[in-house]
């Protein structure tokens, strides 16, 4: 199996067993666990949190694929561009299918920070755009994938200290992540 194939179905199995997990309930022990430490880190940090959160929106797509475009890697920005729409897509398809709710009504005492995330919780659209575009920019840079990982981990992490997703969302959209850029790259490169 290639490494596009052994990604793929990472993706699906992290995408599949967390999908189960999150209809079947929770919030679990474990996500309690993982989750109020990061949502309770003090609001001073949320200006920079903000920022380092859009890698993870769906402009974010357009915008390093312009990069790519200009430092002539056009194969890349094609897939960037791709990767963040349907990533963004399929995000929205998989909270309608799953209907987890956000955490101000799971679990008391959440903090909200900026404006209050709508809709199904799981999963996190922003963790699986920016995974698809981490690992789309570290194919292009593998000597710097520990920054792209980095960089995909810390938009999950954000997204729990704004208070609009639990672990168990952001590991799915880490799943999501990984499917769509696997599959994209495997279309594309195929």
């Amino acid at each position: 199996m290639t490494f596009g194939g052994r990604q793929v179905a990472a993706g699906i199995v992290v995408l599949g067993t967390s999908a189960i997990a999150a209809a079947a309930g929770g919030p679990y022990e474990w996500e309690l666990a993982a989750f109020r430490p990061v949502n309770e880190v003090p609001d001073a940090i949320h200006p920079p949190v903000w920022a380092l959160m859009q890698l993870g929106a769906l402009g974010a797509g357009p915008v390093l694929g312009a990069m790519a475009w200009r430092a002539g890697r056009k194969d890349l920005a094609g897939r960037m561009v791709a990767d963040a729409a349907v990533t963004w897509a399929l995000a929205k398809v998989v909270k309608r299918m799953v209907q987890r709710g956000r955490p101000l009504p799971l679990v008391p005492g959440t903090h909200v920070r900026g404006k209050e995330a709508t809709g199904f919780g799981y999963l996190s659209g922003h963790a699986g755009v920016a995974t698809s575009l981490m690992i789309a920019a570290a194919s292009a840079l593998p000597g710097h994938r520990a920054v792209f990982a980095g960089a995909a981990a810390s938009v999950g992490l954000a997204r729990m200290y704004v208070g609009a997703h639990l672990p168990l969302d952001v590991i799915g959209g880490v799943g999501l992540g990984l499917l769509v850029d696997g599959a994209l790259d495997r279309y594309l490169h195929g």
